[in-house]
């Protein structure tokens, strides 16, 4: 059903195959699009990413938790779920249990 395909990377310019076995892949999982990066460029991609990482302590609770951006506050971070409290509470017009 598929065959193998001859692409070009959009990082590095370099020809790369994506495989029979990758389409059959990508189209399990819903992939609507063809890969745009090589293997290498995609590994780079994804090792900047991960590098770019910061593990905060929530305010409230105190809940380490990782995050993909740049802290410039790091005393006033709240981890996802006392984010998400704060915001159903604040609709609800309540303050958090643990904030002073």
């Amino acid at each position: 059903m598929y065959e193998d395909k001859t692409l070009t990377c959009k990082a590095c310019g370099k020809q790369f195959v994506f495989s029979a076995n990758e389409q059959a892949f990508f189209a399990e999982k819903g992939f609507q699009q063809e890969p745009t990066r090589c293997k290498e460029c995609r590994a780079k991609q994804r090792q900047e990413k991960a590098s770019r990482t910061t593990i905060i302590t929530c305010s409230n609770c105190g809940k380490k938790e990782t995050v993909t951006f740049q802290v410039a506050y790091p005393d006033h971070l709240l981890c996802d779920d006392c984010f998400n409290l704060l915001r159903t509470q604040q609709t609800n017009n309540q303050a958090l249990p643990n904030s002073a």
